[in-house]
């Protein structure tokens, strides 16, 4: 169901974190979230996004720690250099 509307425990299991960590983050706006009467509820759709996000974030920060900076000389890549 495309707009089902989960509650912070089904959060918790769907991420398989604590409770408490599911409600620190809403509450510092980390994660898609809104009340109704004080009691946290989450779209799925928004946290469906949210881990894509999230996965994409992680991989591109990944790439950009494995790419050697363009420039780099041979001996600050590990390199030898001759001394001829």
């Amino acid at each position: 169901m495309p707009d089902e509307i989960l509650t912070l425990p089904e959060v918790a299991v769907l991420l398989k974190v604590a409770e408490k960590t599911v409600y620190t983050m809403a509450q510092r706006t980390e994660i898609p979230a809104f009340k109704v009467r004080g009691q946290w509820r989450f779209m799925r759709v928004d946290l469906d996004s949210w881990i894509e996000a999230q996965k994409a974030s992680l991989n591109s920060a990944k790439a950009q720690n494995e790419t050697p900076p363009s420039g780099t000389s041979a001996m600050e890549r590990g390199g030898r250099q001759d001394d001829h």
